[in-house]
């Protein structure tokens, strides 16, 4: 990461959701390491919570916080794995005006490659844009949520990344 340490460290609001039919409040491992990533980073966490393996609930949550003025990013974890309840990627497809960022999965398979090997390959992880908010989808295991916050996320969401960062574009994400 190249940090220009002339620019000023923009915090952003961020809400984290855990995609689950079995995680709760109590042992939401994934959910509690990206929390502490995210406001260990000095960005808000501006929401979290816990959501059944549901497209259309999944796809409502999200229209929610796009919505919400208070959240500026998403970044989900669990229900991108290629089983039937595995449906995080088909809820993302559901939001209106959503637009793919192609690279983030890319990037995440090739970052995760270095850690589990071939298994990578069958992680859905990705990221789309909707409405002026950052939707990054993050596999469930910890390892994954290290893997997508620390190899990409901390340094895409940090406003003093060079040569760019997603910061420097919120203003612009509307434009037509």
């Amino acid at each position: 990461m190249a940090i220009d340490t002339d620019r000023t460290f923009t915090p952003i609001q961020i809400a984290v959701l855990t995609v689950s039919d079995t995680r709760t409040a109590e042992n939401d491992t994934s959910g509690d390491i990206l929390s502490k990533r995210v406001t260990d980073a000095g960005h808000t966490l501006a929401a979290r919570t816990i959501v059944k393996d549901d497209a259309v609930h999944l796809a409502e949550q999200f229209d929610t916080w796009i919505d919400d003025p208070q959240i500026d990013a998403i970044v989900s974890t669990g229900g991108t794995g290629l089983t039937g309840r595995d449906v995080t990627p088909e809820a993302l497809t559901r939001i209106e005006g959503a637009r793919d960022i192609p690279g983030f999965g890319e990037l995440f398979r090739w970052l995760s490659f270095q850690t589990i090997g071939t298994s990578t390959v069958q992680s859905r992880a990705c990221a789309v844009v909707a409405r002026g908010t950052y939707i990054f989808a993050l596999p469930g295991s910890n390892g994954a949520v290290k893997d997508g916050w620390d190899g990409i996320l901390a340094e895409q969401l940090d406003s003093r990344n060079r040569p760019c960062n997603f910061v420097e574009l919120m203003p612009r994400l509307k434009e037509r």
